[in-house]
């Protein structure tokens, strides 16, 4: 028998990853918007972005509609709980898809705006993602398996860390695909840009690790670390430390292949820092689903249900992996201000 559950609990955190790591780097193209020097420079960041940012926003639909029906009770629970922040979200990401379309129409003074805008809505959707995420790991206030907290609970400094750190790393995702993607001057700015992003990058990560294992010690325990008793079981914490290893690899890859002037290397690099960080946070908190009251199991749907949508979703999911990886390969290569994409 197929364990359906835990099929779609690996199903949505494949979604959620491809999509901070697909439509973390455009958006990190957004929030790097107001550093480019000339319009010129705008019109090339944005055209590298053009033909795969709303596809890269494809993977968001399926891990929230995917929580949603495999995991209702989960979602009934966090949505309560993170209301404020999604709602941000979805403002900054509605706020940039129509500033994507109008900036390319507009004239003078309404590009300058759309423009503005562009960034704006870019870096709401980061700081709103960090805000979820961290008011995620802090934790929900759970009775009877409903939300019995308050609408600002996940508004701590904690989560404010948090989000700084998504948006540096978006910045840096988007610094290195841009590397990947430009020529001349805006690859020598994508370049500072990145090395830059790298090192804030490792900083917030270094900060909201130790602010988490100070603040959140269940997650220190899960990791072999009791501040409270000042222990250290390193039976736990040797194995589990391959993963804050990957993270300061793909930094040491970013900061060496960029000085070396690589141009792929880089977003490699950046890749396998939030690799690191997701794997962080799956040893930090499988098997809880609402953190750290409700594990995946307890909020699962019925199993004829799980089945009826796998099923579905065996079909549409090839599909969409298949139609990503043909864009991609379609639009590969650097990209010039004149004449746009060439291989």
């Amino acid at each position: 028998m197929l364990d359906l559950p835990l099929i779609w609990a690996g199903l949505i955190a494949t979604a959620v990853l491809l999509y901070v790591m697909l439509d973390g780097f455009d958006l990190g193209v957004g929030i790097l918007f107001p550093f480019a020097k000339s319009k010129e420079e705008r019109d090339v960041m944005m055209n590298t972005i053009a033909p795969v940012w709303d596809g890269n926003e494809t993977w968001l639909v399926l891990g929230g509609g995917g929580l949603l029906a495999a995991f209702p009770l989960a979602y009934s629970v966090l949505m309560p709980a993170l209301y404020l922040p999604v709602l941000l979200m979805l403002a900054g990401l509605i706020l940039r898809g129509v500033a994507f379309e109008f900036r390319f129409r507009a004239r003078n003074r309404g590009r300058k705006f759309w423009t503005q805008m562009f960034a704006g809505g870019s870096i709401l959707t980061a700081a709103a993602q960090g805000l979820i995420l961290g008011g995620f790991i802090q934790g929900v206030t759970v009775e009877n398996e409903r939300f019995a907290g308050g609408p600002f609970d996940w508004l701590t400094p904690y989560t404010l860390l948090v989000a700084a750190g998504i948006v540096a790393g978006y910045a840096l995702l988007g610094g290195a695909w841009l590397m990947m993607k430009t020529r001349d001057n805006l690859h020598g700015d994508a370049r500072r840009w990145t090395l830059i992003s790298a090192a804030a990058v490792g900083a917030l990560l270094a900060a909201v690790s130790i602010a988490t294992l100070l603040l959140h010690h269940r997650i220190g325990m899960r990791w072999g670390i009791d501040l409270a008793e000042v222990q250290v079981r390193w039976d736990m914490l040797l194995p589990r430390l391959a993963i804050p290893a990957l993270g300061l690899a793909g930094l040491a890859l970013i900061v060496v292949s960029a000085r070396r002037g690589s141009h792929v290397r880089p977003f490699m690099g950046a890749l396998l820092v939030f690799l690191s960080g997701y794997l962080g946070l799956a040893v930090s908190f499988m098997p809880m689903i609402v953190p750290y009251a409700i594990d995946f199991r307890q909020a699962a749907a019925p199993d004829n249900a799980l089945g009826l949508m796998l099923a579905g979703t065996a079909v549409i999911l090839p599909a969409i992996l298949a139609y990503t990886a043909w864009v991609y390969w379609v639009f590969r290569g650097k990209i010039d201000a004149e004449s746009g994409y060439h291989h």
